[in-house]
C-alpha cells in the first residue's frame, strides 16, 4: 500500500497556524488594498516639494510608511494562504495581485530619493539635522549612503517598474519546484511504496539502508535532470537580472550591490570563504571518519546523512519538542520562554506537510501581527533543531517589533540567522549535557557536526558558487547547465575531498537550490553560525547579563548597521576570528567524536 500525503483538511487545527491575526476574513483584504491604492494617489501632493521643510519631508516619510506597512500585510497574508497548498488558484490570483500593487507603489514612490538626493549641497544634511525628523535619523543617513548608487527620479520609476519581470525567474522556479515538480514513489525500509516528496527526502537520506538512501538519491536527481536546462535558463536570467541591477545602479559587482544594502563589506564574504578553506583539512578529517564508522569501501553524498550510531537514534515528536525547547533556551531568561509558549499555544506554526504546500520551513508575519512559522515536522531530531531554528527567528521578529518603529522593525538578514543559530546552539549543548549515555552522545555530537557540515562548509560553497557563476555573468558567460552543473562538481570535489566518490547526479544539485535566486543570500548562514556560537558561549559562561544584552541585541531591528548591533552585543564580524573560532569548535568537537566511535 503506497503511503500519500495527506490533504490539508485532513490535519488537525491545533497543527495549522491561524492567520485570522492578520486578516479575520478576505472582506478586511480586500479594504486594506482598495485603502492602499487610494493611499498610492496622494503621491503627487508630496512630489516636488519635500526639501521645503522638515514638516513636508516628515509627512511624506509617514506616507510612504504606512503603504510599506500595508503591502507587507497585503503580500504576506496573499503568500503564506498559497503556500498552505501551492495548487490553490484563488491565491496564486491573490498572491499575483499583491504583487502587482507593490510594483505599482515602488513606482509610485520611487522619487523620494532622488528628489532628496538632488537637494543642493547641505540642504538633506540640514533636514537631518531637524529634531522633528529625528525619528528617520537612521533612515536619512542611509539615503545619503545610497547616493552614489541612485539615478534621475525618471530611472528611478522605470526601474521601479521592471520589479515584477525581475521576480520571473524565482516566481517560475518556484511554481515548478512547489507545485508542479513530481518524484515518483520508492521502497522505504518496511519494503513499502511510498511517495518522495522534498519533505521526506532527507529523512530517507538518514535511512541505515543504504539502498533507501541511494533510490532517494537517484529518484530525486532524476526529476530535476529531466527538467536541467530549463532549471539553468531560470539561473541563469535570475544571475543576469542580479547583475543588471549591479550595473545600472553602479556598483562594481552583484556581490558588491547585494552586500551594499546590508552595509556588510565584501571583505566579510572574502573572509568567510578563506577561512574554511583553510580549515578543509578538518573537514576532511570528519568526512574520513564518517567512511571509516559507515564501514564503507566508498563513501557516496548520499551517505553524508545517515546518523553514525544508528543505534542510539533519537525521535522527537512536535509535542516533545514543546516540553524540550523551553528548557534548552532557559538561559534566555523567563521573558523569552513566556513568548515561546506563547508561539506554541496560539497557533503561530503550521506544523506537518500536506499535499500542495510549501517545502522547507520559514519564519514570517507582519509587524501589526505576531510572528508565523512554516514546517514540515518530521519526528527527527533534524525536525527538533528546525523548530528550534525557525522559533529563534520569530522572537527575533516579535522583540524587533515590539521595541522598533515599523521603519526600524525590518532586521537585516545578516543578523536574522544568528538569533536562529544561537537557538540550536543552546539546543545542542542542552541535549550533549543531557546524553543518557556514551552511545547518545556520539549521535548528538554527530548530528551536531552533520548540522556544522550544512551550515558552515555547505552554504560556503554555495556561497562561493555564488560568487563565481555571478562573476561569469559579469565576463559575458551564458551559464548553461554544462557549464553549471561542470563548476559545481569542481566545487564539490575542493569541499569534500578525497573521501567521496562523487555521483553524477550531484552535479546538477544547483538546479534544486531555491536559495539561489536569492542571491549572496546563504553565506549569512555561515557567519550567523560563527557569530552565534560566540554569543552562546558568552551567555552560557556569564549568565544574564550576557542574556540581556542579547535581548537587547534582537530588540535592535535595523535601528543601527547589522556590524554595529553585533559589536554591541560582543562580537566583531569585520574580521577572521568569529569564523575561525566557531571552525576550531568543529575541529574540538571532530576530535571528540573520534574518540568516542573511532
Amino acid at each position: 500500500m503506497t503511503k500519500k500525503l495527506r490533504q490539508r483538511a485532513e490535519i488537525a487545527p491545533r497543527y495549522k497556524w491561524d492567520l485570522s491575526a492578520i486578516f479575520p476574513a478576505q472582506a478586511e483584504w480586500e479594504k486594506l488594498f482598495a485603502a492602499t491604492e487610494t493611499l498610492l494617489a496622494e503621491g503627487e501632493s508630496f512630489r516636488g516639494c519635500l526639501t521645503e521643510s522638515p514638516r513636508r519631508l516628515l509627512d511624506c516619510l509617514l506616507w510612504a510608511d504606512r503603504i510599506e506597512a500595508n503591502l507587507e500585510e497585503l503580500y504576506t497574508f496573499a503568500r503564506m494562504k498559497r503556500d498552505e497548498d501551492n495548487r490553490e488558484a484563488f491565491y496564486q490570483g491573490l498572491t499575483g495581485r499583491a504583487i502587482n500593487l507593490s510594483v505599482q507603489a515602488g513606482s509610485v514612490l520611487s522619487f523620494i530619493e532622488p528628489e532628496l538626493l538632488a537637494a543642493e549641497e547641505g540642504v538633506l544634511e540640514k533636514l537631518r539635522a531637524a529634531p522633528l525628523l529625528a525619528p528617520f535619523g537612521r533612515t536619512l543617513d542611509e539615503i545619503i549612503r545610497h547616493k552614489p548608487h541612485v539615478l534621475s527620479p525618471a530611472e528611478e520609476k522605470l526601474l521601479a517598474e521592471t520589479g515584477e519581470m525581475a521576480q520571473g525567474p524565482g516566481t517560475v522556479f518556484s511554481m515548478l519546484n512547489d507545485a508542479d515538480i513530481k518524484f515518483g514513489e520508492i521502497e522505504d525500509e518496511d519494503g513499502q511504496k511510498t511517495e518522495l516528496t522534498k519533505g521526506s527526502y532527507i529523512r530517507f537520506l538518514e535511512s541505515t539502508r543504504r539502498s533507501v538512501r541511494e533510490e532517494a538519491f537517484r529518484v530525486l536527481y532524476r526529476s530535476y535532470g529531466a527538467q536541467v536546462n530549463t532549471l539553468a535558463a531560470l539561473y541563469n536570467a535570475s544571475v543576469k537580472t542580479d547583475c543588471f541591477y549591479a550595473r545600472t545602479r553602479r556598483h562594481p559587482s552583484a556581490l558588491a550591490a547585494a552586500l551594499f544594502s546590508a552595509d556588510v563589506p565584501p571583505v566579510v564574504y572574502d573572509n568567510l570563504i578563506t577561512v574554511v578553506h583553510e580549515f578543509l583539512p578538518v573537514f576532511y578529517r570528519y568526512i574520513a571518519l564518517r567512511q571509516k564508522a559507515l564501514g564503507l569501501a566508498d563513501l557516496r553524498m548520499y551517505d553524508m546523512h545517515t546518523p553514525l550510531v544508528p543505534a542510539a537514534r533519537v525521535f522527537y515528536s512536535y509535542e516533545q519538542a514543546r516540553e524540550v525547547l523551553p528548557e534548552a533556551f532557559s538561559p534566555l531568561g523567563e521573558e523569552y520562554l513566556t513568548l515561546l509558549r506563547r508561539g506554541f499555544g496560539e497557533n503561530w506554526i503550521d506544523v506537518y506537510e500536506n499535499e500542495g504546500k510549501t517545502s522547507g520551513a520559514y519564519s514570517w508575519g507582519t509587524y501589526a501581527s505576531h510572528p508565523y512559522v512554516l514546517l514540515n515536522y518530521q519526528d527527527t531530531l533534524d525536525s527538533l533543531f528546525t523548530l528550534a531554528h525557525e522559533m529563534g527567528h520569530a522572537l527575533h521578529t516579535w522583540h524587533s517589533g515590539a521595541n522598533q518603529p515599523h521603519h526600524y522593525a525590518g532586521y537585516k538578514i545578516f543578523v536574522a540567522e544568528v538569533a536562529s543559530t544561537l537557538n540550536e546552539t543552546l539546543l545542542i549543548r542542552h541535549l550533549l549535557d543531557r546524553a543518557a549515555d556514551k552511545e547518545q552522545k556520539a549521535y548528538l555530537l554527530n548530528h551536531y557536526l552533520d548540522q556544522f557540515r550544512g551550515t558552515v562548509f555547505r552554504q560556503t560553497m554555495f556561497a562561493e558558487f555564488e560568487k563565481l557563476t555571478h562573476a561569469a555573468a559579469e565576463r559575458g558567460e551564458s551559464l548553461t547547465a554544462d557549464m553549471l552543473s561542470k563548476e559545481y562538481r569542481a566545487l564539490n570535489e575542493l569541499y569534500y575531498g578525497p573521501a567521496v566518490t562523487l555521483d553524477p547526479e550531484i552535479d546538477m544539485e544547483w538546479a534544486r537550490i531555491p536559495h539561489f535566486y536569492n542571491a549572496f543570500y546563504v553565506y549569512q548562514y555561515a557567519t550567523g553560525f560563527a557569530a552565534a556560537t560566540a554569543l552562546a558561549d558568552g551567555i552560557l559562561r556569564e549568565g544574564t547579563p550576557a542574556a540581556r544584552k542579547y535581548l537587547a541585541f534582537l530588540s535592535g531591528g535595523c535601528s543601527e548597521s547589522p556590524l554595529a548591533l553585533l559589536q554591541k552585543a560582543g562580537v566583531d564580524m569585520t574580521g577572521p576570528e568569529p569564523v575561525r573560532r566557531a571552525l576550531e569548535v568543529f575541529a574540538v568537537m571532530t576530535a571528540e567524536l573520534e574518540e568516542l566511535i573511532g
